[in-house]
């Protein structure tokens, strides 16, 4: 077990129902949308299909790592008021970089745990398009001759200037600790596309989604919001970036590093999305008869070295395991996010999990990564499969920039309290 990094636990917290825009390519459908109006489509529909009325709502807690535009200190406030919050709700913004949705209902579970709420919204969005070609440097002006340092705030984040590489070059060491092959990666994120092309044709993931389309978002005394999709585009209903992609088109890409394993096609999809789910206290779902989605039952969170940051899920889930008096074969379900391939693949062999368990609707280099959205994505995601595969416990997890990893452990309410 970890020598640090810390544990909570849960004795009555619930996640009622979830859903989620699609997860569309950047660069194309919600290129022109704020992150805020993602947001705000997905809290309201997550009140109109958990039939939790946005008065009930005691805390807002969202997620969203880069501005989407130049209001972004704003986001969680509109987000609540724009969904139909009570004026009197305070709201906060978190970040935990690729951990961000996991940490917003690790946070809620806390409010609720310690009685200052009893139903707290959920929200992690990101507009991966909309992240600015940003300076740091030209407050005080241009002297003349020095470099223009405008920079492109995507690229740059993901160097870690600490170790001095990139993310995906921390994959590139795992793959070397861990020993693993090109052929490998390129066939797990072959097996990702297909089981994401299955539950898309199967209509498993049609059941987190609302679909989005151009619509405004009133709110009384107040400026009006609102979406508005390319003029072409009646309604985006289904994520975009899902296709077959077998192993051997996979093998003809170019790597990211000359002799590296990754590519851009086995990596995380770039996309923009929300995501949404509301965290209440068990009294409260009983009292007003709310069908949970699952029940929250404890999250780890453990730093581990920032070269090789893509093993922290390993590290969170043995923590979680431990604390939670639990073994790797008590967990039926796994959903991991799959930043990188090579680092899916050494998190495996790390903890020796079985991949019939891990992803099974396809993982984050088929459907896409939207940073902060992600976490809430996946747990919502393993909640339904939970259900629908009548299994009990499941873990969501994710490794973190800078070298840290988390994780959630929930339960099928069919074997909850």
């Amino acid at each position: 077990m970890a020598k640090k990094g810390f544990y909570s636990s849960f004795d009555d917290v619930w996640m009622i129902d979830g859903v989620r825009t699609p997860m569309v390519d950047y660069c194309s459908h919600f290129g022109g949308i704020s992150p805020t109006d993602l947001g705000i489509k997905v809290a309201r529909e997550i009140f109109k299909r958990s039939g939790v009325p946005a008065t009930d709502i005691d805390s807002v807690i969202t997620g969203n790592m880069a501005p989407g535009d130049f209001f972004q200190f704003m986001l969680p406030r509109h987000i609540g008021l724009y969904s139909g919050v009570p004026m009197e709700v305070p709201a906060i913004n978190v970040q935990r970089i690729c951990g961000t949705g996991f940490e917003l209902i690790r946070q809620a579970g806390d409010q609720i745990e310690r009685g200052y709420v009893d139903a707290a919204l959920v929200v992690g969005t990101e507009n991966m398009t909309r992240n600015p070609i940003a300076s740091f440097v030209h407050r005080t002006g241009f002297k003349l001759g020095a470099p223009v340092e405008f920079k492109d705030y995507m690229w740059e984040a993901l160097i870690d200037p600490a170790p001095g590489i990139t993310m995906p070059q921390t994959a590139e060491n795992l793959a070397k600790k861990y020993g693993i092959t090109r052929a490998e990666v390129d066939q797990y994120a072959a097996l990702s596309f297909e089981r994401a092309v299955r539950a898309q044709q199967e209509g498993f993931h049609a059941g987190e989604i609302v679909p989005v389309h151009s619509e405004k978002f009133a709110l009384d005394g107040y400026a009006t919001r609102g979406i508005q999709v390319p003029s072409k585009v009646k309604e985006v209903a289904q994520d975009t970036h899902p296709r077959p992609s077998p192993q051997e088109v996979l093998a003809t890409l170019r790597p990211i590093y000359e002799g590296g394993v990754q590519t851009g096609g086995n990596s995380s999809a770039l996309v923009d999305a929300a995501v949404a789910t509301i965290v209440t206290s068990g009294a409260y779902a009983r009292k007003h008869g709310r069908p949970p989605l699952a029940r929250v039952l404890a999250s780890a969170v453990v730093g581990v070295p920032p070269e090789i940051m893509g093993i922290g899920p390993a590290a969170a889930i043995k923590l979680l395991l431990e604390r939670s008096s639990l073994r790797l074969d008590d967990i039926d379900v796994f959903e991991i996010n799959e930043a990188q391939g090579a680092q899916t693949i050494a998190v495996e062999r790390e903890l020796g999990l079985d991949r019939s368990r891990l992803n099974v609707n396809g993982g984050a280099i088929a459907l896409g990564h939207p940073l902060a959205a992600t976490g809430v994505r996946l747990t919502v995601t393993l909640a339904r499969e939970l259900q629908r595969s009548g299994k009990r416990y499941g873990i969501s997890s994710a490794c973190i920039g800078g070298g840290q990893g988390i994780a959630l452990l929930i339960e099928n309410p069919q074997f909850g309290k």
